[in-house]
């Protein structure tokens, strides 16, 4: 039929068959039906926070309260949800980045700070494992000058790991105790 969710499905299918303006021609066709699809659209590729879809969305509107009336049914649809935007980050981020560079992306994102702060929280216990994890993946062993440390520790801080934990990463100083890691025996 001509439905908007069809033609949005349809320029889908046809962007990943390759078909960039055949999928531009059944997104716009998708719009003309209806003007919350660009916000399902963005949903579409990913979770965004009503603040994310704002930005998006705010040049392409001439009624600020037509955007705003769109994004409060979407809310209240459960179509946009911050509880989702928070899983989807921890999901995609938290294995490579710390707990410091997470809670400035979904302080970013426009997420309530209570929930990031609880969401980084949660995060806490598992800090020296992941930056463990991930300065294994990228050095493998230990630097054996202080340039070498040096350049391993930044490496860390710009993944948002707190010094602490680089510290005890670097040196290998992980007992259990507060740190979360747990060597494989």
């Amino acid at each position: 039929g001509d439905h908007w969710l069809s033609w949005l499905h349809l320029g889908v299918m046809r962007y990943s068959a390759g078909e960039a303006e055949a999928a531009r021609q059944a997104w716009e066709r998708s719009l003309a039906l209806t003007r919350s699809a660009w916000a399902l659209r963005c949903l579409a590729a990913r979770e965004l926070s009503r603040a994310e879809i704002e930005r998006k969305l705010a040049p392409h509107t001439d009624d600020p309260g037509e955007l705003a009336r769109v994004l409060d049914e979407l809310q209240a649809k459960g179509f946009i949800s911050e509880e989702r935007v928070v899983e989807s980050v921890l999901h995609r981020r938290a294995a490579r980045q710390g707990a410091s560079r997470i809670r400035q992306e979904l302080l970013a994102k426009g997420i309530d700070p209570a929930l990031t702060q609880q969401a980084v929280a949660d995060l806490q216990a598992s800090e020296c494992a992941r930056a463990q994890a991930v300065w294994q993946k990228k050095f493998g062993e230990a630097a054996t000058d202080a340039p070498g440390r040096a350049r391993q520790a930044r490496f860390l801080a710009s993944r948002g790991f707190r010094m602490d934990v680089i510290v005890r990463v670097i040196r290998g100083d992980l007992e259990l105790e507060g740190g979360g890691f747990e060597p494989d025996d």
